[in-house]
């Protein structure tokens, strides 16, 4: 694998070199600000930025950056190097417009063909990166409210290992604690309610409820639930039976999920509560013995400078409750502390959603003061929005549930069938399905994705599904117009992967998909710094925009010319190959026909 280097960065350097040359010493390396534009490829602004601490007018500056631009252009093909770098033209106030020769996009997007990695760099080799998501609870069908966790963080899992990290997966799976002592003991006390089977989750719903009930108004059976509490914590065998039982059959039902979704999550990233049961003394005597943990009314809690409530008093960090029970705030230090000195973690994520921002700003910072999240190791909670019904309120089923995230995905696959039905797709019945739980799946998906992170949307099946405008269902639709082409080529006897004459010269619409197509590796690692994945969904949508312009005003297999036919064909399997890679780092399927 080798890495290309970007058009924009080639540019970035030519740039920042050039006014290195105009510039006083003490300004060299001047940031050139380059950016693309609808004027010319790109628009470099550090001539206007600069010029002002100089002294000099604006448009002097960037003039002379421009000539400069030029004599090395000159000098390059003095040199017999055909794709020199940049040519300039001032405008406006002092802004260079900036126009790549055709010849360097060529050679580019050859340069990106021949890599089976298309080019990117493993920016991030190295770094070993833990990312805490889904975190169902056992016992419980998952429902919308993991949808967000689960989708968000197998995405940034991918990219992050697409980019060379090692990244270890960890669910951190709710399956201990005092709801579990109530639902074995009311299981116990109520054997000819079945649960395992087909519908097993279903019925552990039930169980649950009606658990909880019983808990709320009978004190003789919530007595008998919390002495069960304590035989479950103490290795009663009995009842370590049934809650592995319980355990596996709800791993079982999740990862029916996780298969239906395409998450990479397996039972082996399982990393449950249970897990730390026995680390939990521990945690709480090292911050009491570090004076971090301190009693407050009965209560072992830590407290974290500028942390206040609406009255003015210190928020507590509750790690030991009153009753000696331990809560989520110890289970979360001793998972810090683990995936350091386990897992030699370099960064943690936490995917969790945005009502959890405070908690993790406390866990944090206790970990940081006990030691046991060094300086070098960051930790980052990964916070999202809700997902939200017609009303603007949170998803529910008409009558106030929760809804089951399996009936979420029946629904949107259902319309997916019915949108594609009406299209002339010329599938067998089995191909049929098989793109419409792609695209169904994917349309749920992407339309999370693509929306900003830390932003509640509105879950809109029929929009989802569009096969027009930013959707999953356009992308898989572009994707599958790139395959019916070079299909029709490799049917007509034309031979893929000839050479590209790097003399040709570029159609607009040409020059805008090259330039595109370039900018797959700058995203990803965009993604990665900023843990925001509708940056990689944009940066698809607007390559499949630019693929369609493309489609539309060149033709590809009518091409009068063998070398321009040759040209567009590797645009074309250009686009493909970085359309399925975008589309896999999302989790989306790439369907070849639709």
């Amino acid at each position: 694998m080798s890495h290309v280097v970007a058009i924009k960065d080639q540019v970035e350097a030519a740039v920042r070199a050039a006014l290195t040359e105009v510039l006083p010493a003490e300004l060299a390396g001047t940031d050139p600000v380059v950016r693309r534009s609808d004027r010319a490829d790109f628009q470099a602004n550090g001539p206007l930025a600069v010029a002002k601490r100089v002294g000099r007018a604006p448009r002097d500056l960037a003039t002379a950056t421009a000539d400069r631009l030029g004599g090395s252009v000159a000098e390059a093909k003095a040199e017999g190097v055909a794709n020199a770098a940049v040519t300039a033209e001032v405008s406006g106030p002092g802004f260079l417009n900036l126009t790549v020769p055709a010849a360097t996009l060529w050679r580019q997007v050859a340069a990106r063909l021949a890599d089976e990695s298309l080019g990117i760099a493993t920016t991030h080799d190295g770094e070993r990166t833990v990312i805490d998501y889904s975190a169902p609870n056992v016992a419980k069908e998952m429902h919308v409210g993991h949808l967000r966790s689960t989708i968000i963080g197998d995405t940034l899992a991918r990219v992050l290992a697409h980019l060379g990290a090692t990244v270890i997966r960890q669910n951190h799976v709710g399956d201990w604690g005092t709801q579990f002592g109530m639902l074995i003991q009311f299981i116990d006390e109520h054997p000819e309610q079945t649960w395992q089977g087909e519908a097993s989750m279903s019925a552990l719903d039930a169980l649950y409820r009606a658990a909880r009930a019983a808990f709320d108004t009978d004190p003789g059976f919530a007595d008998r639930a919390r002495a069960r509490v304590v035989l479950l914590q103490s290795g009663d065998e009995a009842t370590l039976s049934t809650w592995r039982e319980l355990v596996a059959e709800s791993e079982a039902a999740f990862q029916a999920v996780y298969d239906r979704l395409g998450i990479l999550l397996t039972p082996a990233d399982a990393d449950g509560e249970s897990r730390y049961n026995a680390d939990l003394p521990g945690v709480v005597d090292e911050l009491v013995a570090q004076g971090i943990a301190v009693d407050s009314d009965g209560a072992l809690c830590a407290f974290t400078d500028g942390v206040v409530g609406p009255d003015g008093d210190p928020v507590p960090l509750i790690v030991r409750k009153k009753d000696g029970g331990f809560g989520y705030a110890a289970t979360d230090l001793a998972t810090v502390r683990l995936r350091v000195e386990e897992y030699h973690a370099t960064r943690i994520l936490y995917v969790v959603d945005a009502r959890q921002a405070l908690h993790f700003r406390m866990v944090f910072d206790v970990a940081r003061r006990a030691g046991w999240l060094p300086d070098d190791v960051a930790a980052t909670h990964v916070p999202f929005g809700t997902v939200l019904g017609a009303d603007g309120k949170p998803f529910k089923t008409r009558d106030g549930g929760t809804v089951r995230l399996d009936d979420l995905l029946d629904q949107a696959v259902e319309r997916a069938r019915a949108e594609l039905a009406e299209k002339d797709h010329g599938l067998t019945p089995e191909e049929f399905e098989r793109v419409a739980q792609a695209a169904g799946i994917g349309a749920v998906k992407y339309a999370d994705l693509s929306n900003t992170r830390t932003k509640d949307y509105v879950f809109d099946v029929d929009r989802m599904v569009a096969l027009n405008g930013n959707t999953g269902v356009y992308l898989q639709y572009a994707y599958a117009r790139v395959r019916s082409i070079l299909r029709k080529a490799a049917d007509a006897g034309v031979r893929l992967g000839r050479p590209v004459d790097p003399t040709l010269p570029l159609h607009p619409a040409e020059r805008a998909l090259a330039l595109t197509l370039d900018e797959l590796a700058a995203t990803l690692d965009d993604v990665a710094v900023t843990l925001e994945p509708h940056r990689l969904a944009g940066y698809l949508f607007d390559l499949a925009r630019a693929y369609t312009e493309f489609y539309d005003r060149c033709p590809v297999l009518r091409a009068d010319d063998d070398a321009v036919r040759a040209g567009r064909l590797a645009l074309c399997e250009l686009t493909g190959r970085t359309l399925a890679t975008g589309l896999d780092l999302l989790g989306l399927a790439a369907p070849d026909r639709m």
